[in-house]
């Protein structure tokens, strides 16, 4: 299940390209989010031009097919920094030190591999549709933008997911209880004190 997560920082190298990568990561995760909000300006105007002047917005359904795939796809790596992903939880949560570390790091070195195998496919993708100029079907927007979206994507989740090794690999090494630049499960008490201070504004 997806849970609160805390990610750690020091003065390493490690902890400073995380937080330099996060950037990164904040700023596509914004654009997502500034897709979705013109996308319901969008959908206001379709809706009420339709009602008052009978004249929808022409090729409503292509601008937002194609925009599926930059709020879809762009905040990707920043939620697997933060640990938002949907996971289970139920095994892993009752191991510890270098046991769970070790078990974190062979998930995400799995996950690296798919991620690799993703980006190889969607990259084909985006190229076949570039060379054949494939358009969409109302207004004959071209879709490669779309595709290129998802192995850009994909690419920058894999660069996350690799500091994420590097990070596990440390943990694994030194035995650390508190590894930084990985994100950290929380107990259910401090996910309600986190979800409070949310609610309240406060902040220790």
């Amino acid at each position: 299940m997806a849970g609160s997560h805390t990610v750690l920082e020091d003065n390493t190298i490690l902890s400073k390209l995380d937080r330099l990568y996060f950037r990164l990561e904040s700023l596509l995760t914004l654009i997502g989010g500034l897709v979705i909000f013109l996308l319901v300006f969008l959908a206001t105007a379709n809706v009420l031009g339709r009602w008052f002047f009978s004249l929808p917005i022409s090729g409503y359904i292509d601008w937002v097919e194609q925009a599926m795939a930059f709020f879809a796809f762009l905040g990707i790596a920043y939620t697997q920094r933060q640990g938002g992903h949907i996971r289970m939880d139920m095994l892993v949560g009752h191991i510890h030190g270098r046991a769970l570390w070790f078990t974190e790091l062979v998930s995400v070195v799995l996950m690296l591999g798919v991620t690799l195998v993703l980006i190889y496919g969607s990259w084909l993708h985006f190229l076949r549709a570039y060379e054949i100029g494939d358009s969409s079907l109302d207004i004959n927007l071209p879709t490669w933008p779309a595709k290129l979206v998802v192995p850009v994507a994909l690419s920058v989740l894999a660069l996350r997911l690799v500091l994420q090794i590097w990070g596990y690999a440390r943990a694994v090494r030194r035995g650390s209880d508190n590894p930084v630049a990985v994100p950290l499960i929380e107990d259910a008490a401090a996910v309600a004190a986190a979800e409070a201070e949310s609610v309240t504004g406060d902040q220790k």
